[in-house]
């Protein structure tokens, strides 16, 4: 039996601008708009010119360049290369959207089955985060990228960190991702060079969906919390950031006791298990980058968690970052 959903409804319950963070998409306030560069795959106008406008509050958008335009159902079926002729398409997109950012109780719908992949089954299994069968070798642990970030040679062994010059990472920094039992679920792949980001090479890569004797397998970093494997049993204080490399450099320098959400949103998941790691009567170090996407997150951590610890907000500088700063100076932030 396949899940019914409401499309209407569906629209209603989704936060455009996560949606827009889920396809990597960068979009700047103007007004009521926010523009950016058209992401969209079949673009067809100019990729270096501000044409693509959404208005985040009506769930709609426009690319001036191509002449899309539609809501953010459209939107994400056209990021996902589906026809808006491809009903079945749609509702595939549709679905999936709902299982990222607008679940639906299991005991409100309990008869509800998940939505099996192109060409499977009904009744394929969908596992999420499964430890992988293997690990990456011959990574270059001595690369410029991470010598040049400060880090100790101990610092980069611990991360397991290394320049990955081969398969679907090459070229990029590969970093393991542990889940809260230890087990290694995926590798995420950092770019070396900034100036080569842009929409077709995004600064991370994830693990992608695959398919494996009669089995999707998924990678969902909103399931887990960055470096949450390490903290054994609940301590008193929790720094929690933003990015990968604010958690190096805090260990680093003294404060290991420091997990990351891996981007501007915090899920449920994470803000439980967030919680988990703090003790009753400790507190949560909240530091995020100081920019705007840093600021959403710190709003979201704050209304998740402090209704169960107390939380600290540490406020950083413009554009600056928990990596710009040395050991007196968080020392000075968090009263440990």
């Amino acid at each position: 039996m396949k899940q019914w959903i409401d499309f209407k409804e569906l629209r209603s319950q989704l936060d455009f601008e996560r949606v827009l963070r889920h396809y990597l998409v960068t979009v700047q306030r103007r007004g009521n708009q926010h523009v950016g560069f058209c992401p969209l795959p079949k673009h067809q106008g100019k990729r270096n010119s501000p044409s693509f406008s959404a208005n985040l509050e009506r769930g709609i958008f426009q690319c001036f360049g191509c002449g899309a335009k539609g809501n953010l159902l459209d939107f994400a079926a056209a990021m996902e290369g589906v026809s808006p002729e491809d009903n079945e398409g749609l509702r595939r997109v549709a679905l999936d959207l709902q299982r990222q950012f607008a679940p639906v109780p299991s005991s409100s719908t309990p008869e509800a089955t998940m939505e099996p992949p192109k060409g499977e089954a009904v009744g394929n299994p969908i596992i999420i985060n499964p430890p992988l069968d293997f690990e990456l070798q011959g990574l270059d642990a001595s690369h410029p990228y991470l010598l040049g970030r400060g880090l100790l040679p101990e610092t980069i062994r611990k991360f397991g960190l290394g320049f990955c010059g081969r398969g679907f990472l090459k070229g990029r920094l590969a970093i393991p991702l542990h889940d809260q039992q230890g087990r290694l679920i995926g590798y995420a792949g950092r770019v070396v060079d900034d100036t080569s980001i842009h929409e077709n090479n995004p600064k991370y890569l994830f693990p992608s969906k695959r398919h494996r004797n009669g089995k999707t397998l998924e990678f969902r970093k909103s399931r887990f919390v960055y470096n949450g494997f390490r903290i054994a049993s609940p301590v008193s204080d929790l720094i929690v950031v933003e990015g990968f490399a604010s958690v190096w450099w805090l260990t680093q320098v003294g404060f290991p006791h420091c997990v990351a959400v891996m981007g501007a949103d915090c899920s449920e998941k994470q803000a439980a298990l967030i919680t988990e790691l703090v003790r009753v009567d400790g507190r949560a170090w909240i530091i995020p980058d100081g920019d705007p996407a840093g600021e959403r997150l710190a709003q979201s951590l704050l209304t998740q968690l402090s209704p169960h610890r107390f939380i600290k907000w540490v406020k950083l500088g413009k554009d600056q970052q928990p990596t710009d700063l040395q050991a007196e100076q968080l020392k000075s932030f968090i009263v440990v």
